[in-house]
């Protein structure tokens, strides 16, 4: 049921991308759909577009499937990015980074004209922090910073994979912040983004143009009134 949500949602979500256009292609299971889409418009369709990624692990899938990737820095802009997210607040400001990419994936969002995140149903929530807050931080000081995020209540845990550490692909690791009830993650990220060794949390502002969310029964898009700029 979710599986089918995401593939409506992706597959709607890509249908913004006109000829010529060049794309940011985000990180995770619901992207993973708006990159086949995309894949099949440009195959049967003759769609061109250029396409940047903010993972490895996307820019793989892509460029098997037939989509031109080009580095972030030989791009002059970028008109859309199409992303996923893990929650979101009805005033659109959202955790992202449960698939690991969350630096990349909010440098590419704040260099697009155009934002829209792609989910599920399960995502939009009332409050944010049910899901857990991601935390990019370097290698240096590991210990100490995730002893003071403890410290402070917030329950870290390093992130693993197969047994080992998960390493970004920027080379960092990822702290995972389980907040206790009544705790706002943009409140904590506020505060530790202050931190040396923090690089990033998955608190996005709301950027996004609007959202696609998709349901049993079809495809819901939201429109952002007011989307802000990071840059």
């Amino acid at each position: 049921m979710k599986e089918d949500q995401k593939r409506l949602a992706g597959t709607a979500a890509a249908q913004k991308v006109k000829d010529g256009m060049t794309v940011s292609l985000g990180t995770g299971s619901t992207a993973y759909y708006v990159v086949m889409e995309l894949a099949r418009r440009v195959k049967e369709e003759g769609l061109s577009i250029r396409c940047v990624s903010t993972s490895e692990a996307t820019a793989k899938i892509a460029m098997e499937n037939g989509i031109e990737i080009l580095n972030l820095d030989d791009v002059k802009h970028i008109d859309i990015a199409l992303d996923g997210v893990d929650e979101i607040q009805p005033d659109f400001r959202s955790i992202k980074g449960g698939g690991g990419a969350l630096l990349r994936e909010k440098i590419a969002a704040g260099l697009s004209d155009e934002v829209w995140w792609v989910m599920d149903a399960s995502k939009p929530v009332e409050v944010l922090g049910a899901f857990p807050l991601p935390v990019e931080v370097v290698t240096y000081g590991l210990d100490h910073i995730r002893e003071k995020l403890e410290s402070l209540g917030y329950r870290p845990t390093l992130r693993m994979k197969d047994g080992v550490p998960f390493v970004t692909d920027q080379g960092n690791r990822i702290l995972d912040l389980h907040l206790p009830e009544g705790v706002h993650p943009f409140d904590v990220a506020e505060k530790i983004l202050l931190w040396p060794g923090v690089v990033e949390t998955g608190c996005f502002a709301p950027i996004c143009r609007g959202i696609f969310i998709g349901k049993d029964d079809g495809v819901e898009v939201r429109e952002n009134p007011a989307p802000v700029r990071y840059f």
